[in-house]
């Protein structure tokens, strides 16, 4: 009865497997990240157009102080938050990069293990099918002449 097929790299890709989990859960929260942020952008420019529509005629001195320094500040938070996107499209991609990096890593291993694999079950076959046919032979007696 031929052995079962012991793959000796086992370990290495049961690591490779943990580690592009870990980067496919990276990828999943720089994502979210980024969702998030974009989310909060939008807020920020939702905010800008509302209150740039507010009427502004008939503010006082005072008033007007206020409303051009809540203008600028919401610019601010806005060049603010666009940086922020911008790092966090970064990361994302990077992020998108190590998770294919780790994938191609898991599956040239587990190509790798089904070549091995295949070439095991073919020499065991080729051997099993000698010893039958020595056994045959050996179970075969030629008549006397």
């Amino acid at each position: 009865m031929p052995k079962p097929f012991v793959f000796k790299l086992e370990k290495v890709l049961e690591f490779r497997e943990q580690a592009e989990e870990q980067a496919r859960l990276a990828l999943a929260e720089a994502l979210r990240l980024h969702q998030e942020h974009k989310k909060k952008l939008w807020a920020i420019e939702e905010q800008i157009a509302a209150h740039r529509k507010k009427r502004y005629d008939n503010l006082s001195a005072n008033d007007m102080w206020l409303w051009q320094q809540y203008d600028m500040a919401l610019k601010e938070d806005l060049l603010s938050a666009q940086n922020r996107l911008k790092q966090l499209a970064l990361n994302l991609q990077k992020c998108r990069a190590e998770a294919v990096k780790k994938s191609k890593d898991r599956k040239l291993l587990e190509k790798l293990k089904e070549n091995q694999a295949k070439k095991y079950h073919e020499e065991e076959s080729l051997k099993e099918q000698k010893e039958f046919d020595e056994m045959a032979t050996i179970r075969f007696k030629p008549e006397n002449f």
